[in-house]
């Protein structure tokens, strides 16, 4: 099952540490960082000297740097993964895990050619190694590059899980993006191969600004996350439509990535429906402003 969240709208509050599940916030109300606590049935968190590679999720942040985005929102978008990463929420359901630990990786991506890795694997297990993640995200210069492949980004992380020295009971991609699939290959056949191998694609997908000409925007960018981008069991998309919401959107997303929790707003799984916005409409902009 597949299921989407707009922070524009509402925001999950995850569980609580009573066991009940919070109530959901409504645009303009306080924000009330997620609190978790294990799932039921969960197994025991296993040593550390028993086997120090097993973590409770391989995950892959996907992040873009297209031209659509302008530096200010590129900007907030690096705090926000960083200041994430070392909050105590983050901490709280990282340590709730079976193993208490996760890997990750950074990479930002534009056209089929371009990702850039940021953050080679890195274990998190604490206060420490969350710090030294988030202080490499902040020390690298931001950059900007042409076209969009969100293709070419699952395409890019795939091989990065199978060559992670960690072994993760869930592997997670998360991407990022403001915008369609314009360059390199559909985007449902690398979405496709990904779930094949067992993997989970994540989505965040950036609307803070009217679509443009320019840009190449979309109205409707989160039903095209939703219907042409995610993939896997527990899926979802977080939609961000308010650019005070960014940090607290990444926040919470990686808050349910890291806790294996998902909103509990269910749509019908793309195999059971048409896509409400055609999965070739950045390419098809693309052809028709370019005639390429």
């Amino acid at each position: 099952m597949r299921l989407l969240f707009s922070i524009g709208a509402v925001l999950v509050a995850g569980v609580l540490a009573g066991g009940d599940v919070a109530g959901i916030a409504a645009p303009g109300s306080k924000f009330e960082p997620p609190k978790f606590e294990p799932p039921k049935n969960q197994p025991q968190r296993q040593a550390a000297d028993k086997d120090a590679q097993t973590v409770d999720v391989e995950l892959v942040l996907a992040v873009d740097v297209s031209y659509s985005m302008d530096m200010d929102e590129l900007a907030i978008q690096r705090e926000g993964y960083a200041q994430a990463i070392q909050s105590k929420e983050f901490l709280q359901a990282l340590k709730l895990g079976p193993n208490g630990r996760i890997a990750v990786t950074y990479f930002e991506w534009a056209a089929s050619t371009d990702q850039k890795i940021i953050i080679p694997w890195r274990l998190i297990d604490g206060p420490e190694t969350a710090d030294a993640v988030a202080a490499e995200i902040m020390k690298t210069p931001i950059r900007r590059a042409s076209r969009t492949s969100i293709s070419g980004a699952i395409s890019f992380a795939m091989p990065l899980l199978d060559e992670d020295p960690y072994h993760g009971i869930r592997r997670v991609i998360d991407i990022s993006g403001d915008g369609p699939n314009n360059n390199g290959g559909p985007v449902t056949v690398a979405r496709d191969a990904a779930v094949e191998k067992g993997i989970v694609i994540n989505g965040l997908p950036i609307m803070v600004k009217e679509p443009s000409y320019s840009t190449m925007d979309i109205d409707n960018l989160d039903y095209y996350y939703e219907d042409c981008v995610i993939g896997g069991p527990g899926s979802f998309v977080i939609t961000i439509k308010d650019r005070d919401k960014f940090k607290e959107a990444i926040r919470t997303k990686l808050l349910m990535e890291v806790a294996g929790r998902t909103p509990e707003r269910p749509v019908v799984p793309v195999a059971d429906k048409e896509p409400r916005v055609s999965c070739m409409i950045g390419e098809k902009i693309w052809s028709d402003r370019w005639g390429r």
